[in-house]
């Protein structure tokens, strides 16, 4: 261990532990794919070490198996031999271990002092950071949490199962459906025919829903969104960026309570109806539901909250209402080149994250009156790039229709314009405006 005086100066790292993986390797070849799941050439701290191990893993490439005598040649190949320490230090590694059968465990440590110089690394650029008036706080934040993230993500060990060993799981897995009779893979959304072609809402994966205003995109966001939350207990983050966070509640509440929203503004109830509301009340309150109600929020705190969510709350799948009001740090950037940025980088999020991000966009003008494409969705082609899943909401306008007939529910069509793992198609659901909410019709059939 390092003296106390130069435990400041000296970055984390255990020489000994490198020497015993590479001498591991040399004295059982097959070994190397066992390391590999932990450890690559930038996480040996000692120079020599680690262009040893890039000439194992090169000849490991070339399907060679690594000894004194090839080792030796490739590193001479690479130009590495020198400055590795000559043939003499090569031939002492194997001394430094008397078997290979701890390989796994000199590994982990190698790869733990890894992470703690990759965590000072970023400590000392934060620390610089800090003292520079020039860059933004929340700059500084959102750039350490993703730095944090991407360091617990490469800590985590590459690694593959045998059938044996998926198998009971897998069994498990089937086993369960079997029993629930729901065969979706990812988050359901509540309705079944939009299920049956997605499996669910997958990790991972940029879900946009796209509709002229008034077609209710918020409406089935809000909706999917309750059901997550509410009914299958799932943690679910809701940004919006248009309602306030009141009015969202409110609108949630008459959803599920299925009093008209007319109502409750009014306060016009009856008895049945305020106890209907109570008992909705009651089961929203239980569930995993966050609201963040920011308008103009800038992308860089809808990613830092994101992050937060995740880690404090375990939340599984995050809606953003919607996506064209969302605030890009450079303002100066021509607005297609915003919207691009801002595509990609929920795109990316939900990747860091694993776990499906819904965003709601608006469609040309010249989508009024047509059936949605590709094509209408709203200033920047990106956002059909990036996205996994896109669907359209499509209904015929109200216009000369009485005020009784526009209470009636209207069959909405649910377009899969885009799907990157799967079918797309056209189902049909029912817009309920009483409630503000959608429904499956095999519900009113």
């Amino acid at each position: 261990m390092a003296p106390t005086q130069l435990r400041d100066k000296v970055p984390p790292h255990n020489a000994e532990a490198e020497q015993a993986v590479l001498g591991a390797i040399l004295l059982d070849p097959d070994s190397v794919t066992l390391v590999l799941r932990f450890l690559r050439p930038e996480d040996f701290y000692v120079n020599a070490n680690r262009n040893v191990f890039s000439a194992i893993i090169s000849l490991y490439e070339k399907g060679q198996k690594p000894d004194l005598i090839t080792l030796t040649d490739e590193l001479r190949l690479l130009a590495l031999l020198d400055a590795s320490g000559g043939p003499g230090y090569v031939a002492d590694l194997t001394s430094f271990v008397p078997s290979s059968a701890n390989v796994e465990y000199y590994a982990r440590i190698v790869q733990e002092n890894s992470v703690r110089r990759a965590l000072l690394k970023l400590s000392q650029q934060m620390t610089a950071k800090v003292f520079d008036d020039s860059v933004e706080s929340a700059l500084m934040l959102d750039e350490a949490q993703a730095s944090i993230f991407d360091i617990s993500n490469k800590r985590q060990a590459v690694s593959y199962k045998s059938v044996k060993e998926l198998l009971p799981d897998t069994i498990k897995m089937i086993e369960k459906l079997y029993r629930t009779k729901t065969p979706y893979t990812g988050i359901p959304s509540g309705f079944a025919e939009l299920d049956s072609m997605t499996s669910g809402f997958q990790d991972s994966e940029l879900v946009i829903i796209g509709a002229r205003p008034s077609q209710g995109k918020t409406a089935l966001a809000l909706t999917i969104a309750a059901h997550t939350a509410i009914h299958e207990k799932i943690p679910t983050a809701f940004f919006s960026l248009e309602m306030a966070d009141t009015a969202l509640m409110q609108r949630m509440v008459a959803s599920e309570a299925r009093i008209g929203s007319e109502k409750i503004r009014t306060g016009l109830m009856k008895h049945s109806d305020f106890q209907s509301l109570i008992d909705a009340a009651g089961r929203i309150y239980d569930a995993p539901l966050y609201i963040i109600d920011m308008p103009n929020m800038k992308l860089l705190d809808l990613r830092t909250l994101a992050r937060r969510l995740r880690a404090e709350r375990d939340v599984r799948i995050i809606f953003v209402d919607y996506l064209t009001l969302v605030t890009h740090e450079n303002t100066e950037l021509p607005r297609w080149e915003q919207i691009a940025s801002i595509s990609r980088s929920l795109k990316a999020l939900a990747r860091e994250l694993r776990i499906p991000v819904v965003a709601l966009s608006q469609l040309k003008r010249e989508a009024e009156g047509k059936q949605p494409t590709l094509a209408d969705l709203r200033e920047s082609g990106s956002i059909e790039q990036d996205a996994d899943l896109i669907l359209f909401l499509h209904r015929d306008r109200e216009l000369g229709r009485t005020q009784e007939e526009r209470s009636n529910p209207i069959e909405t069509e649910l377009i899969v314009a885009k799907q990157r793992n799967g079918p797309t198609g056209t189902s049909r659901i029912l817009f309920l405006p009483a409630f503000t909410r959608f429904e499956s019709i095999a519900k009113h059939s």
